[in-house]
């Protein structure tokens, strides 16, 4: 169950209405839309990584006749967009990015609601729906923040070796050339 399908299963009398299935974006054909190479081009990425994701449920799947070509809005390029930024961000896995933005579109539909009631009690139910989301959706930066950490460790530890590697190399060497020069 995603983390949308979640948010939907909340009780409806003083609760959260239905948000559907799976908590994805549908592509919808558009006459200004783009063509999915052109995507690609915008997005920098490839024309196979976007049907990937589409078949990950992180891009909606557009319906289209047989044979006629998938287009995308605006909306589905700039949520390419920020995942892809997010991907390369974060370092996620395909995993971890399907997760982030599921949380992410649960807290969408969340703060839609959030901005159309007035009933502290909902909005209370709101809040305790979101914190669990945000709550996960911190743990992955933390946990990519740490690894960031160890790797600049790593990276810092090597950088020194190699510092004193050189000195070393550089004092032999000239060692070397002080008795040839006498």
């Amino acid at each position: 169950m995603t983390a949308a399908d979640r948010v939907t299963t909340m009780e409806r009398d003083g609760g959260l209405q239905s948000v559907g299935q799976g908590g994805s974006v549908s592509v919808e054909v558009q006459e200004a839309g783009h063509r999915i190479g052109e995507v690609a081009r915008l997005v920098g990425v490839t024309t196979r990584t976007i049907r990937y994701y589409e078949e990950l449920g992180l891009l909606g799947q557009s319906e289209r006749p047989k044979g006629s070509h998938r287009v995308y809005g605006e909306a589905d390029v700039k949520r390419l967009q920020e995942m892809i930024r997010l991907r390369d961000l974060l370092g996620l896995s395909l995993d971890e990015l399907v997760e982030l933005v599921e949380a992410e579109e649960a807290r969408e539909v969340l703060r839609t609601r959030w901005e159309t009631t007035p009933d502290d009690d909902e909005r209370l139910q709101i809040i305790s729906a979101a914190t669990p989301l945000v709550e996960r959706q911190l743990e992955l930066v933390r946990a990519r923040r740490a690894a960031l950490r160890q790797f600049a460790f790593e990276l810092e530890e090597k950088l020194e070796q190699m510092r004193a590697c050189r000195e070393e190399l550089e004092e032999r060497i000239e060692a070397r050339a002080l008795p040839a020069g006498r």
